[in-house]
């Protein structure tokens, strides 16, 4: 399986980086166009075992963000920002990730260190798996920055309900998950995007 999955992250992150290259680089273009360099944000995240590493992004923000989770239409979303969110295009920079071995395609979602601090000793077994894109808790919690706008306490709410369910998702697929698995889950996330953009758009 490991071999397998390994195989399928390499060879799908480099070949998606060749074809979309053009996008990639429009898409830069168009940000450092519209706000200006940097193109790239940089956070931190945790990886497999507890290792720290880059993940990268498309800067979707005027500013660094002060808070580690983005709440609704915040208002240092720039103009380009809110497309490449609405259509997800801000995370196709992690297919470098995923080919430098950090990532993988499908995988648990990698958390930032404050909240790794916060994981009960069960819920520390996610970091025994590659964190990933997508994984089963990215479908449903596709509406997180909403559904947390409408809180008093946004970042309570992401602490003691939604980063514990994701958790309890993202462990229980990635303990039975298959390359057959992980393909099907792909289309879904793609399938899953197109609609919610075009959702979003209407």
């Amino acid at each position: 399986m490991k071999l397998s999955k390994r195989t399928l992250d390499i060879v799908a992150s480099a070949v998606g980086l060749l074809l979309l290259s053009p996008l990639l680089i429009g898409v830069a273009i168009w940000i450092w166009i519209d706000s200006g360099l940097p193109v790239l944000f940089f956070q931190e995240r945790v990886g497999r075992k507890g290792r720290p590493f880059w993940l990268m992004k498309f800067r979707t923000m005027a500013q660094a963000p002060g808070r580690l989770i983005t709440v609704g239409a915040d208002p240092r979303i720039t103009r380009v920002g809110h497309w490449l969110r609405r259509t997800k295009l801000d995370e196709l920079p992690q297919l470098w990730n995923v080919l430098k071995g950090e990532m993988s395609l499908v995988g648990p979602r990698p958390e930032v260190a404050k909240y790794v601090a916060l994981y009960s000793e069960s819920q520390r077994a996610i970091l025994e798996f590659t964190p990933g894109i997508t994984d089963p808790a990215s479908l449903a919690f596709g509406n997180e920055s909403e559904l947390m706008a409408e809180a008093t306490d946004p970042e309570q709410l992401y602490i003691a309900e939604i980063l514990p369910r994701k958790l309890e998702l993202g462990l229980e697929y990635a303990r039975r998950a298959t390359w057959l698995s992980d393909l099907q889950l792909i289309m879904k996330t793609v399938i899953f995007q197109g609609k919610q953009a075009k959702h979003r758009a209407s």
